[in-house]
């Protein structure tokens, strides 16, 4: 019988154990690579699953384009769009601070109405086409006139009233700044409107139609007048960027809102019912 010897052993020994770890190391990379194909492979089927519904959240204090009934334009727009992808739409009407919220930690899969613009576009997924564009100006009590052409020149010091977390487009945090203005922030657009009415606030900024149909409701149509403008939006529906379906979603939304304009049905549900 042959011996082995010590020196033998160990050269034996050394050729064996880095083999091992070569093999015990492919062995771990090929789980990982099965592992991390698996879970895109699910992503896929995930993403590739037909959408049947979507959850929205939907501002409660934005006539005509949405009110605390759940009715409005946008709507009946966003409904109209979606059933073109056979797609259902349920709304939950909260405030718009709430609904942006709750569209921020994926509690919803989108929110109704949020102007595209920076401060937006860091936090929501949009689409290419938005639902409409909309007007803001300024607004002031008519037995109060502002000494003002446009709102770069209003006075410093101006008390400037607005509705919480609302859009007035980029160059608003400038203008505040530049023309050192004081605002008041409120949460529905009577409460501008009053405060207006009342004396403790010099303008008002609101989006035209809104202020239109508020003021109509309210009976001061005569009292509350635009003065200058503000800005145009472009509004959306933003989509909740923890829904991994978000852009799938954003592109279903496109696609009815060209088949609506193609079909003349549209112009139609922009129309304001009474």
């Amino acid at each position: 019988m042959r011996i082995e010897s010590r020196a033998s052993i160990k050269m034996r020994q050394a050729f064996y154990l880095p083999l091992s770890f070569m093999l015990g190391t492919l062995l771990l990379l090929i789980t990982l690579l099965y592992g991390i194909a698996q879970a895109q492979e699910s992503d896929a089927i995930s993403l590739a699953a037909p959408i049947n519904t979507v959850t929205l959240a939907a501002e409660d204090g934005w006539p005509p384009f949405a009110n605390q009934l759940g009715q409005g334009i946008s709507h009946r727009l966003i409904q109209a769009a979606f059933k073109q992808s056979h797609i259902e739409v349920n709304s939950l009407v909260v405030p718009y601070s709430r609904a942006l919220m709750m569209a921020e930690k994926g509690a919803v899969d989108g929110v109704f109405n949020v102007t595209r613009e920076a401060s937006t576009e860091q936090r929501f997924v949009f689409g290419q086409i938005p639902l409409f564009v909309a007007t803001a100006s300024f607004y002031q009590k008519k037995q109060k006139p502002i000494l003002a052409n446009n709102k770069w020149m209003l006075p410093k010091g101006t008390v400037v009233g607005v509705i919480k977390s609302y859009e007035y487009g980029d160059d608003f945090p400038k203008l505040v700044k530049q023309q050192q203005l004081n605002i008041v922030t409120v949460a529905n657009q009577q409460q501008l409107i009053n405060l207006l009415l009342i004396g403790r606030i010099d303008t008002a900024l609101m989006f035209d139609m809104v202020a239109k149909e508020n003021l109509h409701k309210m009976g001061v149509s005569d009292e509350i007048v635009p003065i200058f403008h503000n800005h145009s939006s472009d509004i959306y529906l933003a989509f909740s960027k923890e829904n991994p379906q978000a852009a799938l979603l954003a592109q279903a939304l496109d696609e009815g809102i060209i088949q609506l304009k193609h079909s003349g049905q549209y112009q139609q549900l922009l129309t304001i019912e009474r």
